[in-house]
């Protein structure tokens, strides 16, 4: 199955979600080319990018979990190809 590169960009504002978006992205380590997290104290929140190399449907599934988390949102942008 043809995989897609995607950025995954996650704002976290409740901080007892942090361990369920971790454990979402443990679940799907295999498909993550790279991760960067930046702790935004002023705003109270966590802003994390992750880049993938997956199907689409694996992508959008992450996403969707990460995104119906409390306190979480994520949107994907998809490379050209």
């Amino acid at each position: 199955m043809e995989t897609r590169v995607a950025i995954i960009a996650i704002i976290v504002q409740d901080p007892e979600s942090a361990e369920s978006v971790n454990a979402l992205l443990h679940e799907y380590k295999d498909a993550i080319i790279g991760r960067m997290g930046i702790p935004y104290r002023a705003k109270g929140i966590n802003i994390i990018s992750i880049a993938v190399d997956a199907t689409q449907d694996d992508i959008n599934s992450l996403a969707g979990k990460i995104g119906r988390l409390e306190g979480v949102s994520a949107k994907t942008v998809y490379s050209a190809n």
